[in-house]
């Protein structure tokens, strides 16, 4: 989710989910060792639990990145061995580690002897053509034994050669089957699926199969779907925030965003999903989109787009 899970979409997401897991974008370690490490750590309270996802090979500077975390605040952190975009693979990280456990094994050690904080590893099942069971079985054991107790699981092959990152989201086949196995054989292991899962009855066939449900560009796009986690999955028997409640919420931050010298669309963007099936769904985005109406930078703009949302009158021009 590079580009997409800011900080600023964070905590427009912990807003309608009070107690889902957040996770950052992908940081790579070369960007925090050489970097603005401010620019890629930076977050506000209000977002934990909040995990740090970071992009690497080579265990020392894993380590040295894994000591930033726990420095800034992080709750977890997580290696990302299922990223497959060839820019990635440039890096000699992401989906092609799956084909070193070992050196991941590694990595998840080095990480764990330099900090109390948790790691987890997200992975896929496979890498190009190599289609059985045994390949991550086997790779989930390696890592394992250096200490790993939470893997997330796209349940896809990563295709690293001939298909673009959004192929490799959709063309590869599901095999949720290979991860539901994961978990029977590794039942003292925490596994969590992802992959293709949009709807809150298929989140809850899964939860009867594994530990728990990563949702991706699905919470993107049609945001309040996440609204039912208190109730369905913690048990919080207190209402979800409004949609309006959250508009507001993030009217007044995106006042303070602007306030600090930021721009309104840094927060806009991540808002067009926040009415994703409602009757008004397309007035709100219009608005939130419109370059000229941005080009302001007045924060009342999420105000006009709530006012056309609940219809409650028509936005100035």
């Amino acid at each position: 989710m590079m580009d997409w899970t800011d900080r600023h979409c964070r905590y427009y997401l912990r807003l309608i989910a009070p107690r889902a897991l957040l996770y950052t974008e992908m940081v790579t370690t070369g960007a925090l060792i050489h970097g603005d490490v401010p620019r890629h750590l930076d977050y506000s309270a209000e977002e934990h639990p909040l995990a740090l996802q970071l992009g690497g090979s080579e265990p020392e500077d894993l380590a040295r990145c894994a000591k930033l975390a726990a420095q800034w605040g992080y709750d977890e952190i997580n290696l990302n061995v299922g990223c497959p975009s060839e820019r990635v693979q440039r890096g000699a990280f992401g989906a092609c580690l799956m084909a070193e456990p070992q050196l991941v094994a590694d990595c998840v050690a080095a990480m764990r002897a330099a900090t109390a904080l948790p790691v987890t590893v997200k992975h896929r099942i496979g890498i190009d053509a190599i289609e059985d069971y045994g390949y991550v079985r086997d790779f989930v054991g390696t890592v394992a034994a250096a200490g790993c107790t939470t893997f997330i699981v796209h349940a896809r092959n990563a295709v690293l050669k001939g298909l673009s990152p959004k192929e490799n989201r959709e063309i590869p086949p599901l095999k949720y089957d290979y991860v539901h196995r994961l978990k029977r054989e590794f039942p003292a292991l925490t596994i969590v699926i992802n992959g293709g899962i949009t709807r809150w009855d298929e989140i809850e066939a899964q939860l009867a199969q594994v530990d728990g449900v990563m949702l991706g560009r699905a919470a993107y796009h049609d945001s309040y779907l996440l609204a039912e986690a208190g109730a369905r999955v913690f048990g919080d028997p207190a209402a979800p925030r409004s949609r309006a409640e959250v508009a507001l919420a993030m009217h007044a931050y995106a006042g303070r965003v602007v306030a600090a010298g930021g721009l309104l669309r840094w927060v806009t963007r991540h808002l067009l999903g926040l009415y994703h099936g409602h009757p008004r769904a397309r007035a709100w985005r219009r608005q939130l989109s419109d370059a000229r109406l941005l080009a302001a930078n007045d924060p009342g703009l999420i105000l006009q787009a709530l006012d056309l949302a609940e219809n409650r009158g028509r936005a100035a021009a």
